[in-house]
């Protein structure tokens, strides 16, 4: 056994696996690991062994590791890669992160490293760099500590950012790889950051101001801290943005996530109940690594009402698409959107009937829709959880640079075309970003929250939590609208389905937790909610 051999079996050790459960395997899934936080320290150890192989894979550029459990409770955590241009970890490369994390016996997962770095072709001696954040969980230091240790083990460069956003990981891998090349994503630190979404935040708004409070929930997580300290960035006196931080509370780690969050009201479809939000005032909700995004308000008649992941989907593309063709692209740029099946049925016809945009579904996960968005020239996508952004293409930014205005409203709509090109957090979904997004199109449009909300009617939908005694039983097939196994499953969700009006539903497997998700809509709130029980007991009986 060589020295370097030595080093990792001898570090691994002071990291020890905890094993499953016989039959069970730590398996890297559309959140990476994530699972309860003291299970995970050997796995982020061979985790910080996976990135060191995929940097060298890779020319030496730079690898991130985000440790985070977003919306999950404070006892979990995770860990993910984050490839050079701030994308998920390539999908072949997630059954190589499986077989290093499940490897028995530190002398094992030496063997597996090494089996990895022959079969891929990688030359372990020349120089890898690894960068790497977290979110506000008490077992983040413990987890960063044994990421370092496996990259001191494999010689491996590596920068600490401490507490981070998850988009702001994102960013700065792209930003380290990018730097000093034409296609440069900003400058390399927290405060690059900042000054790149101000400033394009401000070039987009030119001349507009944002009216009223925008009250922010920021789940008790990360966001909470840096949206405060980004906001001193932003001249009020030009653009008006006044907004009102909330849920910031991160010396309480009992609180991240604890009703309050993007997913909370997603989920129970209210405001968090620690700040209600007083009628008519903007409301939106992060969640705990401020990834994901919600909008709502409390109207004086009817109550709450929510603006999800599609309606910001659909509000970006109807605007970015009239923007392209203000400015005379429309018939030189593709413009599309991508969806899951968890979309709101009545979004995907107001984009497809009424905006005139292709559609298209993908399996539920950022990977599988970032992925079939970068087919676009723009490319808009979101998960109804508010999980999204906006991917424009090189030859779309440079057209929107490079075409000579023939009038002053061509003009308008190319430079704001530009900055919301610089804007949008195009590494990953950022609700940071996103959020800035909507109140620059509200800005633009001149409307309220009832405004946007007018623009087409729900249907009324229910999503479910499934407890099941093993999710793994459960398989989908056509972007996850169906199930193939168990055998009988999905036959008898038709039946359901076909008992009421304008229904659809669907179950699936959970990626994170032991669970399958069940979610259903029909033309009545009562009957999307007898669909999705029903359902739900179809599922708990074959996950059985």
């Amino acid at each position: 056994m060589d020295n370097s051999d030595q080093a990792i079996q001898a570090a691994s050790a002071r990291h020890p696996i905890v094993p499953l459960e016989r039959g069970q395997l730590y398996r890297y899934g559309t959140a990476g690991f994530r699972m309860k936080a003291d299970l995970l320290e050997g796995v982020t150890f061979r985790v910080g062994l996976l990135a060191s192989l995929r940097s060298r894979k890779l020319n030496s550029q730079a690898i991130g590791v985000m440790v985070t459990a977003s919306h999950n409770p404070a006892v979990d955590n995770g860990v993910k890669i984050v490839d050079p241009m701030g994308e998920m970890l390539e999908q072949d490369w997630e059954r190589y992160a499986t077989a290093l994390v499940n490897a028995p016996s530190d002398a094992e997962l030496v063997d597996i490293y090494n089996r990895l770095a022959t079969d891929l072709k990688i030359d372990t001696k020349i120089p890898a760099k690894v960068i790497y954040g977290r979110d506000t969980r008490p077992s983040g230091h413990k987890l960063v500590t044994a990421l370092a240790d496996a990259l001191d083990a494999t010689r491996t460069e590596h920068v600490d950012y401490k507490l981070l956003t998850t988009p702001q990981l994102h960013y700065l891998v792209r930003a380290t790889n990018s730097e000093g090349t034409p296609l440069s994503y900003g400058k390399v630190s927290e405060v690059g950051y900042y000054e790149k979404l101000a400033e394009a935040f401000v070039r987009a708004v030119r001349g507009r101001r944002i009216s009223g409070t925008l009250q922010v929930d920021c789940a008790n997580g990360v966001g909470g801290p840096k949206l405060s300290e980004f906001l001193k960035y932003i001249p009020k006196d030009k653009v008006g943005l006044d907004a009102r931080v909330v849920n910031d509370d991160v010396l309480r780690p009992e609180v991240l996530n604890l009703d309050c969050g993007a997913d909370y009201v997603k989920t129970k479809q209210r405001a968090p109940p620690a700040h209600q939000a007083k009628p008519g005032v903007r409301c939106c909700s992060l969640d705990g690594d401020a990834d994901r995004l919600m909008y709502y308000w409390e109207d004086p008649e009817s109550g709450f009402f929510m603006l999800d992941g599609d309606r910001i989907s659909s509000l970006a593309a109807s605007f970015i698409g009239d923007l392209v063709t203000s400015a005379g692209l429309r018939d030189d740029l593709r413009i599309g959107v991508v969806q899951t099946a968890y979309a709101n049925g009545a979004s995907t016809n107001y984009i497809t009937q009424h905006l005139k945009l292709p559609v298209v579904c993908t399996p539920t996960g950022v990977k599988h829709l970032h992925h079939v968005a970068q087919g676009y020239d723009i490319g808009v996508y979101f998960e109804a959880n508010g999980h999204g952004t906006v991917l424009f293409s090189p030859d779309a930014l440079n057209s929107f640079k490079t075409k000579e205005p023939q009038s002053p409203a061509q003009k308008d709509a190319l430079d704001t075309l530009a900055a919301l090109g610089d804007l949008v957090n195009q590494t990953v979904g950022d609700a940071i970003s996103d959020m800035l997004l909507v109140e620059v199109i509200l800005a633009h449009k001149n409307w309220t929250l009832r405004d946007w909300a007018m623009t087409y009617s729900d249907l009324p939908n229910r999503l479910v939590r499934v407890e099941v005694g093993n999710k793994d039983l459960f398989h989908t097939t056509d972007a996850e609208r169906r199930l193939s196994h168990p055998d009988g499953a999905q036959e008898e969700i038709d039946e359901a389905v076909k008992k009421f009006k304008d229904a659809r539903s669907f179950a699936r497997a959970s990626g994170t937790e032991n669970a399958c998700r069940v979610y259903a809509e029909a033309a009545t709130r009562t009957e999307a909610n007898e669909l999705a029980d029903r359902v739900a007991r179809i599922v708990e009986r074959y996950g059985t």
